[in-house]
């Protein structure tokens, strides 16, 4: 039988409007930076994208920053030298900054069982706690899929009237869920274009109207002086694309069919995994993510059985060494080692059937039946 994609949270599949859009902007000759007819169209290309990006997000066109990717937006977000605080339920690609600070920063924000920020940092107010110069906070979890209301903690910040900043994380919120820039309390928004059907390697940063940020990458002054470097005008042209379709796709109320395979998913499991835990489960989630564990039995192992019975699902975020490792995601929501090295990630898509979840369920159930004979 034909194999089945429920890695949906790790990259999505490139949309119909991306190729074509894509397609086209290859035939178009001119730089971006060109005064002459050839260039204007190219950067006619670059601009109608970054309205379909702002429109998506909910800010205005002239607060897009195209970039190579969320983790380059978070570079860019974030200066050199600042200090950062995030909950340990974060992306590497913000954790990775507050890590770098020294141990006694890291995994500021507390989270509860579910997965939600309390409004605390290591168990006291922010005003107690909050000295630096980033905040970082998730709009969903690309694990659990565990939704946050930023708006609340950034307002705490603002209370506090210290020049903080604050990062949200929207990558996997976009194009599955409503998102608007102003009711967030961000200052910079990371998005990425392949997690929403668009190609791989083109991102971009929100930056609030009235900031700015230091240039990482120095040279000719693309993108309002941002980032320069001549820009991948068909990488922008196909995340242009994705971002418009995306939105008709939230608008129209698709990802509620998802929602009802993912609870059709988690019931077919639990009815006879009685031992397998399903994370985030009493709060908001994505429509689309399902992670759970069942603790002894690795995440890699799954992974590897299911990708011989025909599924790709994955352990955790994707990185780049290819290595499956405990989840520090749940490790900070209070699992011991031994169940958030157990955990998997199901994430569909907007082409997912019942099917497809129904074989999926029957699959692995066949797996778990094995491991606890082989564990009694």
């Amino acid at each position: 039988m034909s194999r089945v994609y429920l890695d949906h949270n790790a990259t999505a599949p490139l949309r119909p409007e991306a190729r074509d859009a894509m397609i086209a902007a290859m035939e178009v000759v001119g730089n971006p930076s060109s005064v002459h007819g050839e260039g204007r169209a190219a950067k006619a290309l670059v601009e109608r994208a970054r309205a379909q990006v702002a429109e998506l997000v909910g800010c205005s066109p002239g607060e897009v920053v195209f970039t190579s990717g969320a983790t380059e937006a978070a570079c860019l977000a974030i200066p050199a030298f600042a200090t950062v605080s995030s909950a340990g339920i974060e992306h590497d690609a913000v954790l990775s900054w507050v890590q770098s600070e020294g141990a006694d920063l890291t995994h500021l924000l507390d989270v509860n069982a579910e997965g939600v920020l309390t409004g605390t940092a290591q168990g006291e107010s922010f005003e107690d706690k909050i000295w630096d110069d980033v905040v970082a906070m998730q709009a969903a979890n690309s694990e659990t899929g565990v939704l946050q209301d930023t708006m609340p903690h950034a307002q705490a910040l603002w209370a506090l009237k210290r020049d903080v900043r604050v990062l949200v994380d929207a990558v996997q919120a976009l194009g599955k869920v409503p998102f608007s820039f102003a009711r967030s309390g961000a200052d910079f928004v990371m998005a990425s274009a392949h997690k929403l059907g668009g190609p791989k390697g083109v991102g971009a940063l929100i930056v609030k109207h009235g900031l700015d940020v230091t240039a990482q990458i120095r040279g000719g002054g693309q993108e309002m002086g941002r980032r320069s470097g001549t820009e991948n005008v068909i990488g922008i042209a196909g995340f242009g694309a994705a971002a418009a379709a995306a939105k008709r796709d939230v608008d129209a109320g698709r990802w509620d069919a998802v929602e009802k395979l993912r609870k059709i998913l988690e019931n077919a499991l639990a009815g006879e995994a009685k031992e397998t835990i399903f994370v985030g489960k009493g709060a908001n989630r994505l429509p689309n993510t399902s992670c759970f564990a069942t603790p002894g039995w690795k995440g890699e192992t799954q992974v590897m059985q299911m990708d011989l019975a025909g599924f790709a699902i994955s352990a955790g975020s994707a990185c780049s060494s290819g290595k499956v490792r405990a989840s520090t995601v749940l490790r900070a929501m209070g699992y011991d080692d031994e169940t958030a090295s157990s955990a998997i990630r199901v994430s569909l898509g907007l082409e997912t059937t019942e099917q497809d979840v129904l074989r999926f369920a029957e699959a692995w159930l066949a797996q778990e039946r094995r491991y606890r004979a082989r564990a009694a």
